[in-house]
């Protein structure tokens, strides 16, 4: 497994720039993380020469780079809306050619859809037939750059389309691509499925992707809800070697906060202290190999 870090934990902003994504991989790797997760919609507003400069990045620190992304409703590719979905397949695909140049390997996150939804249309039986129908096509690009998909399973406040491993298996295979695979990340499961260990194991070799953080989407280990080395023999028992991902959120306000609804400081006193913050990462880094590697 390649253990994986973004840049939002230090604050409360998705914004980042080129000088940013430079200091924070760095830092990932003198901590000792061999995966940095970049954000999508950032490479789809680069030109080449930017996107050139990223792909720096990884290879200066020996980071793989993972993309993430949770469209906006203006690229949803289940809208009922035929150009809106016409609309999200060019900016997928734009987005992975700027994979391809920067050697980014997995495209992460709710693609079939938009984030967080809305819930103001809900018909799922259209929203797959929409969804899959154009995830083939983005299929067929991410193959010939040699790009895994992995779709995220979501809970129930954040999507009606994906919201169990087993719902995300049919729909990979509907889409009849070897390159759309799953993501299924550690909180969205505690809230959904039934046995995250047995869903890890349902997943299989469709398992490309791997978010991790507590119940309550703090560090792993902060609070040690979940029973961590089952979780890694999990995926040992599957052969996974994708990335295990952390997406901690612990504070409050500003974009951040508000989107994935942080509404207190989950930061046990670190704050925004840097070098609190970093000294906590360290610890859960740590405590992650521990427990997964076994």
């Amino acid at each position: 497994m390649k253990y994986g870090m973004g840049h939002a934990f230090w604050g409360n902003t998705w914004d980042c720039d080129l000088a940013k994504y430079r200091s924070v991989g760095k830092k990932l790797a003198g901590m000792g993380f061999d995966m940095y997760e970049v954000t999508a919609h950032h490479l789809y507003l680069m030109n080449d020469d930017e996107l050139q400069e990223m792909k720096a990045i990884g290879q200066e620190y020996g980071l793989t780079l993972s993309t993430n992304s949770g469209p906006a409703k203006e690229f949803d590719l289940s809208s009922p809306d035929p150009e809106i979905r016409k609309n999200g397949t060019e900016y997928f695909k734009k987005v992975l050619r700027a994979m391809d140049i920067i050697g980014s390997p997995v495209l992460a996150g709710a693609i079939y859809s938009f984030w967080p939804s809305d819930f103001v249309y809900t018909d799922k039986e259209a929203a797959w037939e929409h969804s899959i129908e154009k995830m083939k096509e983005l299929g067929a690009v991410a193959e010939s750059y040699g790009i895994d998909i992995a779709l995220e399973v979501l809970n129930r406040n954040e999507t009606y389309i994906l919201t169990d491993c087993k719902e995300a298996v049919e729909y990979c295979k509907r889409t009849e691509s070897k390159a759309v695979k799953i993501l299924l990340d550690t909180y969205h499961m505690n809230i959904e499925e039934d046995n995250m260990l047995d869903a890890i194991r349902y997943a299989g070799d469709l398992l490309a992707h791997f978010h991790v953080g507590e119940n309550n989407r703090k560090l792993p280990g902060m609070n040690n809800s979940l029973d961590w080395a089952a979780i890694g023999k999990a995926l040992r028992d599957v052969n996974y070697q994708g990335g295990a991902v952390m997406e901690p959120f612990i504070h409050d306000g500003g974009a951040v906060g508000h989107d994935i609804r942080v509404w207190r400081d989950l930061s046990e006193g670190a704050g925004m202290d840097i070098e609190k913050q970093d000294a906590m990462l360290q610890k859960s880094l740590n405590f992650l190999k521990e427990k997964f590697e076994g």
